[in-house]
């Protein structure tokens, strides 16, 4: 029997994250959320899912295409809360809530 998939939540920072981009980057950025995060959020891999090093501000990178996802999971009440959407750059990942 298939596992109960899990909710998806956004912060309001990440909506206005969102809000901010091209209609093409919205579509496929929701897109990719919805793929790696419904069933397998914690799935840690080397190009795609990657587990913060605590203390951090989330628990999880999720790349899809140039963005950055960040996320944590509440396994208990089976939620990933998105809480930014950062554009990948060269830059380092920010230390604090940007």
């Amino acid at each position: 029997m298939p596992s109960v998939p899990y909710k998806i939540r956004y912060a309001n920072e990440a909506v206005d994250d969102v809000r901010g981009m091209r209609k093409f980057d919205q579509r496929t950025l929701l897109e990719g959320i919805k793929i790696h995060l419904t069933h397998q959020p914690k799935f840690v891999s080397k190009s795609r899912i990657k587990a913060i090093a605590q203390p951090f501000w989330s628990q999880y990178r999720l790349l899809v295409d140039e963005f950055r996802v960040y996320y944590d999971v509440d396994d208990d009440h089976r939620i990933v809360n998105v809480l930014r959407v950062l554009m990948k750059t060269t830059d380092q990942t920010p230390g604090k809530t940007p």
